[in-house]
């Protein structure tokens, strides 16, 4: 019941900012949590940030910690990742995903619901 389409991907230069957009449609928006994931040629698909249903509670991975910020509004059934002093290994396609749990999780199994994803490239 929950469709989830990415947006705000682009090329930037290293240090550069840039804002992804998950936009989701479903009546149940608000119970979810959310998350992204991102993968980059050749490896696997990599967790990123989660967000609980209420907004309250972040979580992210080491290798994006004090760089990127997740959000989220429930009014507007829009997800938000700010991507601050990109760096090249961060290149790669970013997914934005949903589950109906409402507690965050790094585990890409337990989120059900998936974009179509978005590229990010940063140049060195």
């Amino acid at each position: 019941q929950v469709q989830l389409v990415e947006s705000g991907g682009g090329l930037v230069q290293a240090g550069g900012s840039l804002r992804l957009s998950c936009a989701a449609s479903g009546r149940t928006f608000s119970s979810y949590a959310m998350g992204w994931f991102r993968q980059a040629p050749g490896k696997e698909r990599e967790f990123v940030a989660t967000i609980n249903w209420s907004g309250r509670s972040t979580y992210y991975s080491d290798s994006v910690k004090g760089r990127f910020t997740i959000s989220r509004d429930n009014a507007e059934n829009t997800m938000y990742l700010q991507m601050n002093s990109l760096k090249p290994d961060d290149t790669a396609v970013y997914y934005c995903a949903a589950t109906n749990n409402g507690l965050p999780s790094t585990r890409e199994a337990l989120y059900p619901y998936w974009g179509q994803g978005t590229q990010v490239t940063v140049s060195s």
